[in-house]
């Protein structure tokens, strides 16, 4: 591990450190940008600050936690993925001081930049559920939304005998805003595969007003969810799970009612919010994000500070597909900057949302800032396909380890 480090990142020392950019995040948008400027500029001195050693694609986690893949799959090391050339900051960042262009880690390092990329992803507040993260050690409580419990949610299902097994969707701004659902319908299928379907009342209590905010996907969700016969619960926030007794409370968001559900299992997506140090800092718009002009990504009173993925203000879904659009808008504007030049490259806000309504199908959404779909197939991706199920399965992660993270999708 550290002969490889060492060959593809130079390792900076903790002291005071200046880069000419400094990116914050060593995820999808972090690495992204980061390849594609060293892919532009190879004489760009550029720094990544990123604590974890190493790397997961979240996508697929949906498919671990059904059954399909061994979590191990999900996870690969960091290092390689650090273009060559580029400076590794092995730290976490604890403040951003944006008058003085340093941020400051953990250990007190300052490092000053003349461009900074604001890319940390976004946080999970276990602890806005009174009762959680404890409840995730107890019997039939499981999340996709973190890789340590991820496969926990396989065994909750395998261990359904009936009753009601509730799957939740919270009142914040969420990673994947499709996941919650599409555990969901594969549980569904598992239940009747296992014989215990016509036991188990499956309950998909969401703090939306809806299953899908694009109209055309959301008419084919409604007809999957009446098909299946998924009990759905709109405008439920989880509030509270109660692992002694199996049972969840949950606030209706227009009435104001506290209603209690016994469970045999739940799924559990935590709500979710820009990590601390952004929501403190003088980037920060009012609702705690990185507040930068949706089209060009550029900070709203910072010129030189640029924000891209979860933690930014962008008004889309916070997906990788949507990353995958924004890194390029972002690098060719930050290399425009950097020459004084007008920022030309524009992001429509577009987004994609793989849903898996089973083992075997999934519809593929694809829109923009307007809910406008933005298909990029031949064909109605409204639709419930097998072709589309094994390209989430096998082509997605094949293209983001190969493809994304080194900047050339």
């Amino acid at each position: 591990m550290t002969s490889q480090l060492l060959n593809r990142a130079a390792v900076a020392p903790k002291t005071a450190l200046r880069h000419q950019v400094v990116i914050i995040g060593g995820g999808n948008a972090g690495l992204s940008v980061a390849a594609r400027l060293r892919r532009a500029r190879r004489d760009m001195d550029i720094a990544i600050i990123e604590p974890s050693e190493t790397h997961y694609y979240q996508p697929l986690w949906t498919l671990v936690g059904a059954g399909v893949y061994d979590k191990k799959v999900t996870k690969h090391e960091e290092a390689p993925y650090i273009p060559k050339g580029v400076t590794w900051i092995r730290d976490s960042v604890v403040q951003m001081c944006p008058d003085d262009n340093t941020v400051v880690t953990s250990d007190g390092t300052q490092v000053t930049y003349e461009h900074l990329v604001v890319a940390p992803g976004i946080q999970l507040d276990w602890d806005k559920i009174k009762g959680m993260p404890d409840a995730l050690e107890s019997d039939g409580v499981c999340s996709n939304y973190a890789y340590e419990h991820v496969d926990k949610t396989w065994a909750a299902m395998q261990a359904v005998t009936g009753g009601n097994a509730i799957f939740t969707h919270p009142n914040t701004a969420i990673k994947c805003g499709g996941a919650p659902q599409k555990i969901m319908y594969l549980a569904d299928d598992h239940f009747r595969k296992a014989g215990v379907r016509d036991r188990t009342n499956v309950i998909f209590a969401t703090a939306n007003a809806g299953l899908f905010a694009v109209t055309k996907y959301a008419e084919t969700l409604k007809k999957v969810a009446a098909r299946k016969g998924i009990d759905t619960r709109f405008r439920h926030n989880l509030v509270e799970v109660r692992p002694e007794s199996k049972e969840a409370v949950f606030e209706h968001l227009d009435s104001g009612d506290l209603i209690t559900m016994p469970y045999q299992m739940i799924h559990v997506t935590p709500p979710q919010s820009a990590p601390d140090f952004v929501k403190r800092s003088l980037l920060a718009d009012d609702a705690g994000w990185v507040a930068v002009d949706k089209f060009t990504l550029q900070h709203v009173r910072y010129p030189n500070v640029f924000s891209l993925g979860d933690a930014s203000s962008l008004p889309t879904s916070k997906t990788g597909a949507a990353v995958r659009k924004q890194a390029p808008v972002l690098v060719q504007n930050l290399l425009s900057a950097m020459q004084q030049q007008p920022l030309t490259a524009s992001y429509d806000g577009y987004a994609a949302c793989p849903l898996v309504t089973g083992y075997g199908k999934m519809v593929l959404a694809e829109f923009d800032y307007d809910l406008t779909p933005r298909e990029s197939f031949p064909f109605d991706q409204s639709k419930e396909r097998y072709s589309m199920y094994l390209f989430k399965k096998h082509g997605l992660p094949a293209l983001y380890w190969h493809g994304i993270l080194q900047g050339r999708l």
